[in-house]
């Protein structure tokens, strides 16, 4: 198992935290990780984007062209990155933010409208990235849901564990919209 993953959007969105979530999970579970971050000089309103590899064997190079799957919280995320997918990967796309279809056939999309849910069904847009990660885990089985579970306690910084339950409650959503196990793609969340 080797999967590479992109995920990009505006900086305060939670991207580069989506990422370091994944690999710590692959950490705990004794993976080979990779994460590498990249944000404009804005920290919030600018964009960030990371690569996160996670593999059962040595990563030769943490980068990547080619991700089988990519996240995308934003439209210039989605106009910027799309092309990069491999065929056959799979797009997750928050679209709550984005108001075009992609362009591309020959690669599997599911859309979650992440912002619009976590603000009526969680009472915070904040966790719309974690219904996201949640959607993924329901489509891969790079890691177990608790393992992500538990590295939030790692990233998120101390003053901010009493908003675990939260999250873990988005990425429950996540799942449950997914079809946990179910490998429907090509259709919209909701």
């Amino acid at each position: 198992m080797h999967e590479e993953i992109m995920i990009a959007g505006f900086g305060g969105q939670g991207v580069l935290s989506m990422g370091l979530l994944l690999a710590y999970a692959g950490m705990f579970e004794n993976k080979h990780v990779s994460w590498i971050p990249s944000y404009g000089p804005e920290m919030r309103g600018g964009t960030a984007n990371c690569l996160v590899a996670v593999a059962d064997e040595a990563i030769s190079s943490p980068l990547f062209s080619e991700p089988t799957t990519l996240m995308v919280l934003n439209r210039p995320s989605l106009e910027k990155f799309e092309r990069d997918l491999m065929p056959g990967g799979l797009l997750i796309m928050n679209s709550s933010l984005i108001d075009m279809e992609p362009k591309r056939r020959d690669i599997r999309i599911f859309k979650v409208p992440a912002n619009t849910l976590a603000r009526e069904r969680l009472g915070s847009e904040k966790v719309g990235n974690m219904i996201l990660l949640g959607a993924y885990l329901a489509f891969s089985d790079l890691v177990r849901e608790n393992s992500v579970t538990q590295a939030l306690v790692k990233v998120l910084p101390e003053h901010r564990h009493h908003l675990i339950p939260l999250n873990r409650q988005a990425i429950e959503l996540g799942r449950e919209l997914a079809g946990s196990g179910s490998r429907r793609v090509h259709r919209n969340a909701v």
